[in-house]
């Protein structure tokens, strides 16, 4: 199970990169893990301002559909529109092509207050 030292993580399994106040965000390894075959993205909140922990999508995998909670609050300004005809790419490339939004941060130092990597691996273990 790979943890990059570079991202954020929450408790419900996102991963959270930061570039000024943008942030660009997907689930980790451990989830596309324990989710299996992803099948379908859905993400309805583009262009909206959602505050942290409120639902900003689901992820459907062959066996079960879940919801996708925002890290920090802010406002989502694109989705992965690569996830619509490939959301394999959820499992293939957790932390690069299968992203699944950017949005800009109200405040970037509720980023930095988000489990680094040795937190989120004692996390899953």
């Amino acid at each position: 199970m790979s943890y990059q030292e570079n991202l954020r993580y929450t408790k419900d399994h996102e991963w959270v990169s930061l570039d000024g106040n943008t942030a660009t965000i997907g689930i980790t390894d451990f989830a596309q893990r324990e989710l299996g075959d992803i099948v379908y993205v859905e993400v309805e909140t583009v262009g909206k301002a959602l505050q942290a922990n409120e639902v900003f999508g689901t992820v459907e995998a062959v066996k079960t559909v879940s919801d996708l909670f925002l890290p920090v609050s802010g406002t989502i300004t694109e989705l992965n529109e690569a996830l619509a005809n490939s959301p394999e790419l959820v499992n293939t490339d957790p932390y690069g092509e299968g992203w699944m939004i950017k949005m800009t941060v109200d405040n970037p130092a509720d980023v930095e207050a988000l489990l680094d990597a040795a937190g989120y691996e004692s996390l899953v273990g």
